[in-house]
């Protein structure tokens, strides 16, 4: 068990939230497991990280860990939370972008943007972000936060007493579609606030980074976890793991890479909303699923101890309820040295509260999520 679990309280947890997300699983899930049953020098593995609550988690514990997502913005909120800059540094460096009056902006056009954020917060936004882009004006790992801090505040709803997020209206988790929001913006004379974007940036890196947990090593890499060289990358920095708990990309989620657009602009995407996903799994039929999982598997346990333990959470959404999950995930097993040892109903689908949800209009007879564990034996 690892030492340091008596370093968590509600403080330390708190870098969890740094960016709502909306393909995500409860802290407590990989917490417990890992608390329990991981020894201290256990190194941890999520090969679909998401928001990087996997790789938070093995933080809290004092464990090495590597994240790993084909977004470039589940890779950058999970590596906002392996990192641990003071709040001062984070706020200076934010000021010191925005007061330099020679950092240019390419500022983005069109009705959406127009009435998406206010011209002067769009203005510093886009500083920062270039930056950022340049990689060589602030330290990574303050960086890596400031990034963190913007991209959960990117967008959101407006509050009534604090301004807590930069946009116009919208969602938290995702980014609204630009034709939907316009119409919605127009059709309600919402207009975007003029809000105090380094203020918002202070008070999120005092909130997040005022009590973070010790560093511990471990990274977040964009990529495609099917691929072989990505793992070696992820082996190369702290060596097989013992530990991998993760969550695939629920069945018939096709739009896990469109639904993030704003925030990947941010971090140097098309400021355009592309609906194209080439290096997410494949959701066109239910063997190439079970066939992209299978090489998944088959690529994670290669770079595995022998007896290493992989707990799967996985469920599927809206009209693609057509597959027991169980049975789905334990098919893309076969063949791959992973043994499956337990099959349990996931226990926030018992209390009402799965993560499936997030996806439907309305509450009809879902799929249960389930976790699936399995033990390395190649």
């Amino acid at each position: 068990m690892s030492t340091t679990s008596q370093m968590i309280t509600a403080e330390t947890v708190r870098l969890n939230a740094i960016c709502p997300y909306f393909t995500m699983f409860p802290l407590d899930f990989p917490l417990s497991i890992l608390k329990a049953y991981a020894k201290p020098n256990a190194r941890v593995l999520d090969p679909f990280c998401g928001r990087g609550t996997t790789n938070f988690a093995a933080r809290l514990l004092g464990l090495q860990t590597i994240g790993i997502d084909a977004s470039r913005v589940a890779a950058a909120v999970t590596h906002a939370k392996l990192v641990a800059p003071t709040p001062g540094e984070v706020i200076d460096a934010a000021k010191a972008i925005l007061s330099d009056q020679k950092e240019e902006a390419d500022i983005p056009e069109g009705d959406f943007w127009r009435l998406a954020y206010h011209d002067d917060v769009l203005r510093d936004l886009c500083r920062i972000r270039s930056a950022l882009l340049r990689r060589n004006v602030v330290e990574e790992h303050v960086a890596a936060a400031l990034r963190g801090i913007i991209l959960g505040a990117l967008h959101g709803p407006v509050g009534r007493i604090k301004k807590s997020y930069f946009s116009n209206q919208s969602p938290r988790t995702y980014g609204p579609k630009p034709a939907y929001a316009v119409k919605f913006w127009s059709e309600r004379k919402l207009i975007p606030p003029r809000v105090d974007v380094l203020g918002i940036i202070a008070d999120r890196a005092r909130r997040y980074y005022g009590c973070v947990a010790p560093y511990r090593r471990g990274a977040a890499i964009e990529g495609d976890s099917r691929n072989r060289a990505t793992m070696d990358n992820a082996c190369d920095l702290i060596g097989k793991f013992d530990w991998i708990i993760t969550s695939p990309p629920y069945y018939g989620l096709r739009t896990y890479l469109p639904d993030q657009w704003i925030r990947n602009w941010f971090l140097g995407g098309l400021s355009t909303l592309d609906y194209t996903s080439k290096s997410q799994i494949s959701h066109n039929g239910r063997d190439s699923f079970i066939s992209d999982l299978r090489d998944v598997w088959t690529n994670v346990g290669a770079h595995c101890r022998p007896g290493a333990t992989l707990v799967i959470r996985f469920g599927s959404i809206g009209y693609r309820l057509v597959d027991d999950p169980a049975r789905l995930i334990s098919t893309s097993l076969e063949a791959t040295g992973w043994v499956t040892t337990d099959l349990r109903h996931a226990d926030n689908a018992a209390r009402g509260k799965r993560q499936a949800d997030t996806f439907h209009r309305k509450r009809n007879a879902p799929c249960d999520e389930v976790d699936v564990w399995a033990t390395w034996q190649p």
